[in-house]
């Protein structure tokens, strides 16, 4: 996963590979589970919703990023990318001994049945892509200013009160230096 950079139709200041994405997508999708629990009466198991995140692009290893643009363009080619990444699980699954297998199947593909966890993964996907968006621009790159608009709609589509919360709450802090996060600080 450390081998495969995202954003592969884009300059980037910085660039991001899936590993270190999936990971800033377990910690957000983590945090929104944890505040969707504490403020808005959620029931959300957060180190499952975690532990999923962090493979929710394994897929990747064997498809590759497809840019965006490309995965959506028509509802064809993006139902056969699902088959794609279907296939690909599948294909990584068999790569494990036999008796792991099912341990692993269960992290490489979510069940209808867990269709909550899959939306709280999905909500902080976009909203890495946002924070993406931010670093860029902040660090002079305007190549991704209409990115950033689409995807801002994109967080309206999907914004529960959750994924508002981070947003008003945390996404501001993505900005901050090094000396404004050694400031004074409150401990409980």
């Amino acid at each position: 996963m450390k081998l495969i950079d995202r954003w592969g139709l884009m300059r980037c200041t910085q660039k991001e590979n899936v590993q270190e994405h999936s990971l800033q997508v377990a910690v957000v999708a983590h945090a929104l589970a944890v505040i969707k629990n504490k403020y808005f009466a959620g029931k959300i198991n957060a180190e499952r919703v975690a532990l999923l995140a962090i493979y929710h692009d394994a897929s990747e290893v064997i498809t590759g990023d497809l840019p965006t643009p490309v995965k959506y363009f028509s509802d064809e080619i993006k139902e056969a990318y699902k088959n794609i990444e279907k296939h690909a699980s599948h294909q990584l699954l068999s790569l494990l001994p036999m008796d792991l297998q099912i341990d692993f199947k269960n992290l490489l593909t979510i069940s209808d049945s867990e269709r909550e966890i899959k939306d709280i993964i999905k909500a902080a996907d976009v909203i890495c892509a946002y924070i993406k968006c931010l670093e860029e621009k902040a660090a002079g790159n305007s190549e991704f200013a209409r990115a950033q608009k689409t995807i801002e709609q994109k967080l309206n589509s999907i914004a529960t009160a959750e994924v508002t919360y981070f947003l008003e709450h945390f996404v501001p802090s993505f900005s901050l230096t090094l000396d404004d996060l050694s400031g004074p600080t409150q401990l409980i």
